[in-house]
């Protein structure tokens, strides 16, 4: 299915609810999982795309909250390898795929960030990603291609949760990463976009609470 999947309910803190803005340094990070027909941005497919928005609580720590998913059309042309449709089981052309154009899976998407970013007093989204270099190309790539003038994501920063991982539990990939971290991970919904983008969200959040809020610059608690 497209759009919004899930909203998880708002965690209590001991403090009113503070605007991301304040943690990342006006940064809104979004978690951002792709699908694709191969490794290469610039020609082969985008499949599908999965994102999740970070909150923050009133006592600092981050939760994963609202979740989008949207099954994307091959662009013309597109190259598409057997061999990733054989990893992430995704039949680009099956006549039940509920599949739209690139170019409006990047609107709608764009369109609900801008909005949360509005939400958070922050200026710019930043992706959060495992592996985020994959991920952020391939975003870049389409929105080039598609024309689209107001892409709310930093073009070239990220939170690459692989390395985090790497440092915090010794583990890069995303699988073995959930389990050190304690968060239960199901190899058989793996690929998807939707589900690889919820878990890592999960790992972001787990990892930045362990490590706690950063001081703020005026020394108050």
């Amino acid at each position: 299915m497209n759009d919004r999947i899930s909203r998880e309910p708002p965690g209590s803190g001991p403090h009113e609810k503070l605007p991301m803005a304040t943690r990342f340094r006006g940064f809104l990070p979004v978690v951002i999982d792709v699908e694709c027909g191969g490794f290469n941005p610039n020609t082969d497919a985008l499949l599908e795309i999965g994102a999740v928005l970070i909150e923050i609580q009133g006592d600092g720590s981050l939760v994963p909250g609202e979740c989008w998913r949207y099954h994307v059309q091959p662009f013309p042309g597109a190259n598409i390898e057997a061999a990733s449709l054989a990893v992430n089981g995704i039949d680009p052309y099956h006549p039940l795929r509920p599949a739209i154009a690139e170019k409006e899976a990047l609107t709608r998407l764009f369109g609900e960030i801008r909005r949360a970013m509005k939400d958070n007093d922050c200026t710019r989204a930043v992706l959060v990603g495992h592996n985020a270099y994959f991920d952020l190309n391939f975003l870049n790539a389409a929105v080039a291609r598609t024309g689209i003038k107001r892409n709310p994501f930093h073009p070239f920063s990220s939170f690459d949760t692989a390395t985090l991982a790497g440092v915090a539990y010794g583990q890069t990939v995303l699988g073995k990463a959930l389990q050190a971290a304690g968060i239960a991970w199901d190899s058989n919904s793996a690929h998807s976009a939707a589900y690889d983008a919820q878990r890592t969200a999960e790992l972001f959040c787990r990892i930045c609470n362990r490590m706690g809020p950063p001081p703020r610059p005026d020394g108050g608690k």
